[in-house]
């Protein structure tokens, strides 16, 4: 799996409007916790279908993004932080220890 870089806040909006599963990693390059949970979600994301396209947003360089996907999503922005999104609704919401690739697969599967 790959990620998608969010670098446009057009694509906030392409999430919005598409259909099916899409995920969003929101991390900070200046934290060690976000590190360390981004690194364990990848040691795991192979559990999330393959076509789940994931996006990785770097919320230091964009944080005028950070923002519109915290208001756009209706979630207290935190970090690190995964948002599932399902046919542009936020359908899970995790943070710091909590992100688990699994825990994506699980309710996607549902």
């Amino acid at each position: 799996m790959e990620w998608i870089q969010m670098t446009d806040a057009d694509q906030v909006d392409k999430i919005k409007a598409s259909s099916g599963y899409s995920l969003i990693f929101k991390h900070s390059t200046r934290c060690s916790v976000s590190m360390m949970a981004r690194k364990r979600f990848e040691l795991e994301w192979d559990a999330i279908p393959a076509e789940t396209p994931l996006y990785f947003l770097d919320l230091i360089s964009h944080r005028a993004i950070s923002a519109q996907i915290a208001e756009d999503f209706q979630v207290h922005h935190e970090s690190p932080q995964i948002l599932l999104i399902k046919d542009g609704e936020c359908v899970l919401d995790a943070s710091h220890s909590d992100i688990s690739a699994e825990e994506v697969a699980e309710v996607i599967q549902k």
